[in-house]
C-alpha cells in the first residue's frame, strides 16, 4: 500500500470524506488523488455512496473486536478457508460465512471465536483485509444461472462473476490470468477481468503459465537489469582480474552435471598426495565479481532469490548473458572461480582447507550417465578418448567418495529413500510423453558429496570468524512431532527404544537401515521424513541434523541461490582482509534479510515445481485411461487411499471402494474395514485402473482393482 493510499484510508475512517474535502485535508494532485482513489474503488479499499468515500470491504474493521492475527489466507474452497499466521505458529480454519470475500494471497486480521466447533481446534473470522491480492491465475466456467465467471486455481467450487466485457476473447475452459475490478462481502459479489490467455486447460504447458501468473513470478527481467546484463553479452574474461588471481589453468579440472545442464556453477578437480592423503579442488563460479552490491542485477537477484526448475524449463534468477554465459564454467573456456582448496588425510576427513579467488578452464563437460559407465567399466573407447584428459581423476575421486561415504554413516547421516520423477516432453507439442524415475548413480552421489565438503568449509569459516553469514540450518525435531513418529512404528508393530525424548541421528539412522528391505520400509521412512523440520536459512549456524553437521551453508550453486552469492560477497571481503568491525556493519542486516528471502522463495519454488509436476503427470495419465497398473499403497487417510506406480505417478482410491463399513485409520499407517477385517497398510501391494485425470487440478483417480 503507498503512502498515499494509507493517508487516504486514515482520513475516511475518521468520517466519510468527499474528493474535495481530500484533496484540501492531503494537499495532493488532483488528477493523482482521482486515480489513486478510483483505484481504491476498484480494489474495495474505498466505498463511494453520495459522493462520500468510506472504508470499503477489503479494510472493514470490528471496533469491538480485539486486535486481529496477522494472517495470509493460503486456501479457500466454496465454504470455507485456511488463514496461515504469519508467524508461522500454523493456521486458522474460517468457515464461508466469516471470509467476507477474502481472496488468496490477502494479507489479512483474524480473529479467534471463542466457541469453535472443534474444541481444542483453531477457528476464526476475517475482520480485516489488510493488503489485497487481487490477482489470480484460474479457469473460465459458467454458473448455475449461466454467468461467464472464473474458477481461481486451487480453489473448487469458487466462481468469481466476469465483468460484462470482462471476457476478453477468452473461451469456456481456457486458463487464464484474472484481476479483481470490484470487491464485495462475498466471494458471488466480486467482479473480475481477463488480463491474459494463456490456451486451453487440457494442457498441461498451459496450466503451467497460469501457476507462475498466479503465485507473481516474473518471467522476464525488468529492462534496467537487462541493460545491464548486456555489458556480458559474449563477454570473456578481464586479463588484468585474471593476472591478480591464482591461475589454476594447468589442473585437469572439468564439470559434472545432467546432459542437458546448461547454468554450469561447480567443476572438481582431486589429485592424491605424496604424503598421503588428498587435495581436493571444489571451484565455483565467480557470481559476485560480477553481480555486485546494489545493482539492479542484485536487487532482481535478491527478490528472486532462487532459480525455478519445472518440466523441461527454467526461469533463472539470474539474466542469460551471465548463467549461461560469463559465470557458467563451459568447457575449454577461461572462467573466473572461488575455489575451496581442501586437504583430506587417508581417511578422509578434512584436514584444512582455503578459499581462493582463481582462473580455470574445465577441460570437459561431464555427464552423470557416462561418468557412472567410466567408473563401472561399461563405457566404449569415444567416452574414454572424450575425457582422456581427466580419465586419471576418476578411480581417485571414487575411493575418496567411498571413504567419505563410510564417515557420513559413522556420524549417522540419513540416508532416507524417495522417488524423483522425470518429466519427459515432446518439444513439438509441449506434452508429456513419459514419466521415468530418475535414478541416482555413483557420479551424482560422489559429486554431491564433494559440494557438502566445500558447503561446509564455508560454514566452517564463517562461524569461527564470527562474521554475520547466511548458514543452512536443519533443527533437531520437536517432542510433537516425536510422539508422532512413535505412534507410527507402534503401527507398524515396531518399538525401537530412545535413549531420550528426542532420537540421535545415529538411532534413527539405524532404524532406517533395519527397515530398508521389509514390508514396513515405506510407513517408517515416510514416517521419519515427516518428524523433520524443513531445512532453512539463518543468520545463526545453528547446525544441521539430518546431515549431523555442526557446520553447513550453501557455497556451490551462485548462479541459481542467492545464498550462495550472498555468500561469496562475505567471503571475498574476509579474503581481502576487511576489519571485522566493517564486515559486521555491512552485513549484519543483510544476512538476516537475505536469510528471510531465500527460504520464503524456496518454499514458494518448491511448491511450484510439485504443482506443475502434477500438471504433468495428469496429462500422461489421461492418456492411459482405462489402464490396469500395480501401484503401492503412499498414504492413508478416512477418505481412502493414495497408490503410486513405479514411474513416481500418485492417484487417490476412494475408501468407499476398499470398505464396506466406515473406514478405521490407525495412526496414518493402516486402514481396516470393520466389517470384512481387511486391512490394507501404507507399503503393501495394490492392483488398480486409471479412472480419472483432471489436468487443470493436477489430480488423478484410481480405481481399485479386487484380486
Amino acid at each position: 500500500m503507498t503512502p498515499l493510499q494509507k493517508n487516504i484510508l486514515n482520513a475516511v475512517k475518521r468520517r466519510p470524506h468527499t474528493l474535495r474535502e481530500l484533496q484540501n485535508n492531503l494537499q495532493v494532485d488532483n488528477t493523482r488523488l482521482r486515480s489513486t482513489v478510483s483505484g481504491m474503488v476498484a480494489t474495495g479499499l474505498l466505498t463511494v455512496r453520495d459522493g462520500q468515500y468510506a472504508p470499503g470491504l477489503a479494510t472493514m474493521e470490528n471496533a469491538a473486536a480485539p486486535t486481529g492475527i496477522p494472517c495470509t489466507l493460503v486456501k479457500l474452497a466454496a465454504r470455507f478457508g485456511f488463514a496461515a499466521r504469519d508467524d508461522g505458529t500454523g493456521d486458522i480454519f474460517i468457515p464461508g460465512r466469516a471470509l467476507h470475500g477474502a481472496m488468496p494471497h490477502d494479507k489479512i486480521l483474524v480473529k479467534l471465536f471463542e466457541r469453535p466447533r472443534v474444541e481444542g481446534s483453531a477457528e476464526g473470522e476475517v475482520i480485516e483485509v489488510t493488503e489485497p491480492h487481487n490477482s489470480f491465475a484460474g479457469t473460465i466456467t459458467m454458473t448455475d444461472d449461466g454467468r461467464m465467471a472464473v474458477e481461481p486455481d486451487g480453489c473448487r467450487d469458487v466462481r468469481i462473476i466476469l465483468d460484462k466485457k470482462g471476457l476478453n476473447g477468452a473461451q469456456l475452459g481456457d486458463k487464464v490470468g484474472a484481476v479483481l475490478t470490484g470487491r464485495g462481502g462475498r466471494h458471488m459479489d466480486h467482479r473480475a477481468s481477463v488480463t491474459e490467455r494463456f490456451g486451453s486447460s487440457d494442457y498441461a504447458c498451459e496450466c503451467a503459465k497460469a501457476i507462475l501468473y498466479g503465485r507473481d513470478v516474473r518471467q522476464e527481467f525488468p529492462e534496467e537489469v537487462m541493460q545491464e546484463a548486456s555489458a556480458y553479452d559474449n563477454a570473456q574474461i578481464d586479463p588484468a582480474e585474471a593476472a591478480h588471481r591464482m591461475d589454476l589453468r594447468g589442473l585437469p579440472i572439468f564439470t559434472i552435471d545432467s546432459a542437458e545442464t546448461k547454468d554450469i556453477d561447480d567443476a572438481i578437480s582431486l589429485m592424491r598426495l605424496q604424503t598421503g592423503g588428498y587435495e581436493l579442488g571444489v571451484h565455483i563460479a565467480d557470481v559476485s565479481h560480477y553481480v555486485r552490491p546494489d545493482t539492479a542485477l542484485d536487487k532482481e537477484a535478491f527478490e528472486r532469490a532462487t532459480s525455478i526448475y519445472y518440466a523441461d524449463k527454467v526461469i533463472p534468477m539470474l539474466p542469460q548473458q551471465l548463467s549461461n554465459g560469463i559465470c557458467s564454467l563451459n568447457e575449454g573456456e577461461d572462467r573466473l572461480a572461488f575455489s575451496c582448496l581442501m586437504r583430506l588425510d587417508e581417511k578422509g576427513n578434512i584436514h584444512s582447507y582455503q578459499f581462493v579467488k582463481t582462473v580455470i578452464r574445465s577441460r570437459v563437460k561431464g555427464v552423470y550417465k557416462e561418468i557412472n559407465a567410466l567408473l563401472d567399466g561399461t563405457a566404449g573407447e569415444d567416452l574414454q578418448t572424450k575425457y582422456s584428459e581427466v580419465l586419471a581423476q576418476l578411480p581417485v575421486m571414487n575411493e575418496l567418495y567411498e571413504k567419505r561415504l563410510a564417515l557420513r554413516r559413522e556420524r549417522g547421516s540419513m540416508e532416507i529413500e524417495s522417488d524423483e520423477a522425470k518429466l519427459v516432453i515432446d518439444p513439438e507439442t509441449g506434452r508429456c510423453v513419459d514419466i521415468v524415475k530418475r535414478g541416482r548413480g555413483v557420479s551424482e552421489c560422489m559429486i554431491e558429496e564433494f559440494m557438502l565438503l566445500a558447503n561446509q568449509c564455508a560454514a566452517n569459516a564463517g562461524r569461527t570468524h564470527r562474521v554475520p553469514f547466511v548458514y543452512r540450518i536443519h533443527e533437531a525435531p520437536d517432542a510433537e512431532k516425536m510422539e508422532k513418529l512413535r505412534a507410527t512404528l507402534k503401527a507398524c508393530g515396531l518399538n525401537p527404544v530412545f535413549k531420550s525424548e528426542i532420537p540421535t541421528q545415529l538411532e534413527l539412522s539405524a532404524l532406517l537401515d533395519e527397515t530398508r528391505d521389509t514390508s514396513v520400509r515405506i510407513p517408517v521412512h515416510t514416517g521419519i521424513l515427516r518428524s523433520m523440520q524443513k531445512a532453512r536459512y539463518s543468520p545463526e549456524p545453528l547446525g544441521h541434523f539430518g546431515l549431523v553437521l555442526k557446520d553447513y551453508a550453501h557455497f556451490t550453486s551462485p548462479i541459481r541461490r542467492y545464498p550462495d552469492l550472498a555468500i561469496h560477497r562475505i567471503l571475498t571481503d574476509m579474503l581481502v582482509g576487511a576489519p571485522h568491525e566493517r564486515l559486521v556493519k555491512s552485513y549484519t542486516e543483510f544476512a538476516t534479510h537475505a536469510s528471510e528471502q531465500s527460504s520464503r522463495k524456496e518454499v514458494d519454488a518448491v511448491r511450484i515445481e510439485r504443482d506443475v509436476e502434477d500438471l504433468y503427470k495428469a496429462e500422461y495419465m489421461h492418456e492411459h485411461l482405462g489402464e490396469v497398473y500395480d501401484g503401492t499403497i503412499s498414504g492413508i487417510t478416512a477418505r481412502g487411499v493414495f497408490v503410486a506406480l513405479e514411474n513416481t505417478v500418485e492417484g487417490f482410491v476412494p475408501a468407499a471402494q476398499l470398505c464396506k463399513g466406515e473406514a478405521a485409520v490407525t495412526e496414518g499407517v493402516s486402514l481396516t474395514d470393520p466389517l470384512t477385517g481387511r486391512t490394507w497398510m501404507l507399503g503393501s501391494p495394490i492392483k488398480i485402473k486409471v479412472a480419472g485425470a483432471d489436468v487443470p487440478l493436477g489430480r488423478i483417480d484410481f480405481e481399485f482393482i479386487p484380486q
